[in-house]
């Protein structure tokens, strides 16, 4: 039989009329080159596993499939078939039924994913017509069936985390981007046990680094026993393909390490989606060429996340994929503007945190809000958005958002894929930016979460400059004045200094655009108290003889509405 049929005509031919004549299970064992290397003859209901010597590893399928048959006609496979697929770890156990000699349907069935119970799942096709199966699809599902089972199966151990190398530019445009990269390999769990700076310089389209410069970092990966090299800069799938021949070891660049952080973190179902829809618009142009980060047997840093299952399907089921995941986040885009909308029906004001990651938001909402929003000293701690409900001093409330954090250089099928999410921020009513003053590279930071700001077309947002981490300075600063324009204060989110400050100032802002009123509201205009308390904010109450006197803040056009319903 050849190498690319999955069961020839002749076979199926041969296995059907025999089990006719004897009424009984026949079963052929077919390796990944197309020869037979063993058949056994069971009852008619069943078929024992011959003693033959199998290529099975522990993390890796055997290297045989198996075709059995089923006299009752009947070609589904049963609890038995699909137990001694997992349990043998069969290239595929495939079921045809006979009938009176003839075939009448084929089924193929292929090692899943693990469950939530951990137990691995079957994968079935069928029914398939006998005589006209897809061969090459069927072939195809082999290997995709055991890299599914490698990435599964071969798990990291955290007892022995990959040896990473750094190689990027450092220092460039005065920001320590390897400084920043050492902080990422952390958070992924690598070991950083060396960095290699560069000097500015053409980029080779062949290797990034030049010939000479890759034939160093070669003898210094041999020297410290590297397995994995981190690069600054995005690569090409021919870059990485050249660098890794050379080195001998796995190479990523930054936008996979980012990706592989953010698979390792997402826990909400949008936030896993996000995720996977960024690794496969960056990984889709760069299936050709990858060598060692798709052999990996043990998944590593990288290699993480949904998108690690689909590296070697064709494109054409990646761009399926793709255009699932867009709809999916269509839906969920939808159900987020409907609750956005009712927050603006309520005029509930929408505070919006953003910042550099690490800089302290999730500490900061917590310390605002009493929620339990995981908080670490590590970049991208938490990634889905959180919202909650606060007063401030003056018995404003407001919803409070938490959002990702931004990056330099963060990669543009992330934005891209978060765009929904982030696109929050641009219907904020005031945008808190959190500052992680401590940082020598703040000012710099500041920058980057300005330009993706704009981007957002929330460049023109009122906003506060939320100078955060003040604890770890010598001294803490004085409050600035604010007399005017943009909004600055010192805290420390951790310590829940100068919290109160904060609220004030951003209670102060909102306001400054609304109509503060205080008036009585006659009890035969019910209608008019009724829309203060739906569009408003109301700060007080009082129930007089001449009516209810409210104390509250208005939006410009409900303020003009009111007036029209009091005339």
């Amino acid at each position: 039989m050849g190498q690319n049929e999955f069961a020839s005509h002749e076979l199926i031919s041969l296995m059907a009329e025999l089990t006719g004549e004897i009424n009984r299970e026949i079963s052929v064992y077919i390796a990944r080159d197309g020869h037979v290397v063993d058949v056994s003859v069971g009852s008619d209901s069943n078929v024992e596993m011959p003693n033959m010597r199998l290529v099975r590893n522990e993390d890796r399928l055997c290297g045989v499939r198996c075709l059995h048959t089923h006299p009752n006609g009947d070609g589904r496979p049963s609890g038995v078939d699909l137990g001694t697929l997992r349990s043998m770890q069969l290239d595929s156990m495939s079921s045809l039924g006979v009938l009176n000699g003839k075939p009448t349907q084929l089924y193929a069935a292929f090692i899943g994913e693990k469950d939530d119970e951990g137990n691995r799942t079957a994968l079935v096709y069928g029914p398939l017509r006998p005589y006209k199966l897809p061969h090459h699809a069927l072939i195809s599902e082999i290997y995709i069936s055991d890299d599914r089972f490698r990435s599964v199966t071969k798990e990291v151990r955290e007892a022995e985390p990959e040896r990473a190398i750094l190689v990027g530019i450092d220092g460039g445009e005065g920001y320590d981007t390897l400084s920043e990269l050492r902080e990422l390999a952390k958070t992924a769990g690598a070991n950083v046990v060396g960095s290699v700076p560069l000097k500015r310089r053409p980029i080779d389209n062949a290797t990034y680094v030049g010939s000479g410069k890759a034939e160093e970092l070669s003898l210094l990966g041999s020297e410290l026993e590297a397995d994995l090299f981190i690069f600054d800069d995005e690569l090409s799938a021919i870059q990485q393909r050249n660098l890794e021949e050379i080195l001998g070891a796995s190479v990523i660049d930054r936008t996979t390490l980012i990706l592989d952080i953010f698979a390792a973190r997402a826990q909400s179902r949008e936030g896993k989606l996000q995720v996977e829809l960024a690794q496969l618009k960056y990984r889709l142009p760069r299936l050709l060429g990858q060598g060692q980060a798709l052999s990996r047997l043990g998944g590593g840093i990288g290699t993480r996340g949904p998108g690690e299952k689909k590296l070697e399907i064709d494109r054409r089921r990646i761009r399926r994929r793709i255009y699932e995941l867009e709809e999916e986040l269509k839906e969920v885009s939808k159900q987020r503007d409907l609750r956005s909308e009712s927050r603006r029906g309520a005029s509930t004001p929408l505070v919006a945190l953003v910042g550099y990651t690490n800089a302290g938001k999730s500490t900061l909402l917590n310390s605002l809000s009493g929620a339990d929003v995981l908080a670490e000293d590590k970049l991208f701690a938490t990634l889905d958005p959180v919202v909650r409900r606060i007063s401030l001093p003056a018995g404003t409330e407001i919803i409070l958002s938490d959002t990702v954090g931004f990056i330099n250089k963060l990669p543009h099928d992330l934005i891209n894929a978060f765009r929904s999410t982030l696109e929050e921020v641009s219907r904020a009513d005031l945008i808190l930016h959190v500052i992680d003053i401590s940082s020598d590279y703040h000012e710099t930071q500041m920058r980057v979460v300005e330009e993706v700001l704009a981007d957002l077309g929330a460049g023109n947002t009122p906003r506060i400059d939320v100078f955060n981490k003040c604890d770890a300075l010598p001294s803490f600063p004085a409050q600035p004045a604010n007399a005017s324009g943009r909004g600055r204060v010192f805290i420390s989110a951790k310590e829940k200094l100068g919290l109160d400050m904060l609220l004030t100032l951003a209670e102060g802002m909102l306001n400054s655009r609304r109509h503060e009123i205080d008036l009585v509201i006659p009890y035969s205009k019910y209608e008019a108290a009724g829309f203060i308390y739906k569009v408003g904010t109301v700060l007080s109450e009082e129930h007089t003889a001449d009516g209810t006197r409210i104390h509250a803040y208005l939006d410009e056009a409900d303020y003009g509405q009111l007036r029209k319903l009091l005339s």
